[in-house]
């Protein structure tokens, strides 16, 4: 089986590369990335000399350079992880957005179908659900309400996934997961902002009062969940992926201070971020029961483990802080 992970540079995409190409002997690795600011090869040190691994430098919106890909590989799914994914970046300038979430997830099915691609998963996210209340959960069957126009060119994706499935009858599928967290994430996201902020002794900035809620999930679990979507799905299903493990941004914080042993002193609150949703919550029960996947990973001992690599990987994240080159 030969899969092709777009953005597989990046946090979630690396992660994988790495779980695949450590449990699927049989299946080859084709990564489609252009290596933006999220995307860096260190992520996958010790996996680019794999005879099962190659990296095309592409954008997904670059039709030429994803039609001669498709046309000279024999293919059997592709895993769509590219995205433009940081709602503050997307409030500055949304035009990124639109061109890789929206015009890259078009030309991937446009010529996936052209050239024969057994299978498509499309990785969204739950924003593109919009804001909960105090109570309830976001299901596959929830209307689309989104609130940045990072969670708009997702939804906006997401339609088109479905509408090449309803037209061309194409074997695509859907994934919406909550937060995640763990090695390898761009220190902007909230989790290792804090853990690299607290390693170098600067603020940690919290939004508002805090109590913005997420369902948080780590990482690995993740892309289990996304293996078993595409191998096992339903096509033109939706699978919402979570770890029904919900804590609010400051609940968070809080958990991060004990375990690095800092004083609540260094929370610093900021205005909130415009269009900021309250509450995301998954219901992952369609997951569970039709394909049998469960989060494995708790909560504080993932988190613990988390900690633990941002502080032993300084190497890794302060280049990306002080816009040096990635170090691999």
């Amino acid at each position: 089986m030969r899969v092709v992970v777009t953005g597989g540079l990046g946090f979630i995409g690396s992660a994988l590369i790495r779980w695949i190409l450590d449990t699927q002997p049989d299946v080859d690795v084709i990564n489609l990335d252009c290596q933006t600011y999220a995307g860096n090869p260190a992520n996958l040190i010790g996996y680019e000399k794999s005879p099962r691994y190659r990296w095309v430098e592409a954008k997904i919106q670059d039709a030429d350079a994803v039609s001669t890909l498709l046309a000279s590989e024999s293919v059997d799914a592709i895993v769509n992880c590219a995205a433009e994914s940081h709602v503050d970046r997307s409030i500055a300038d949304p035009e990124p957005f639109i061109s890789t979430n929206v015009l890259g997830t078009e030309v991937l099915l446009h010529y996936g179908r052209r050239y024969g691609v057994g299978k498509y998963l499309q990785m969204s996210t739950d924003e593109v659900y919009g804001s909960l209340g105090s109570d309830g959960f976001f299901t596959e069957e929830s209307p689309l309400d989104p609130s940045s126009p990072y969670s708009a060119s997702k939804a906006s994706a997401d339609l088109l996934v479905l509408a090449h499935h309803h037209t061309y009858a194409q074997n695509v599928v859907i994934t919406r997961c909550s937060n995640n967290y763990g090695p390898y994430q761009y220190p902007e996201k909230l989790i290792p902002l804090f853990i690299t902020n607290g390693v170098e002794g600067k603020p940690w900035p919290l939004y508002g009062d805090g109590n913005n809620i997420r369902d948080w999930i780590y990482v690995m679990d993740h892309v289990e969940a996304v293996w078993e979507v595409l191998t096992r799905g339903q096509a033109g299903r939706v699978y919402n992926v979570g770890a029904r493990n919900e804590h609010s941004n400051r609940e968070v914080a809080l958990e991060l201070l004990r375990q690095m042993e800092l004083p609540e002193t260094v929370i610093v609150p900021v205005d909130d971020r415009l269009g900021h949703d309250r509450r995301y919550a998954i219901d992952p029960t369609r997951l569970e029961t039709e394909l049998g996947w469960h989060a494995r990973h708790a909560w504080l001992s993932a988190l613990d483990e988390t900690v633990s690599w941002y502080r032993q990987h300084e190497t890794w994240w302060k280049p990306l802080k002080t816009g040096e080159p990635p170090k691999i």
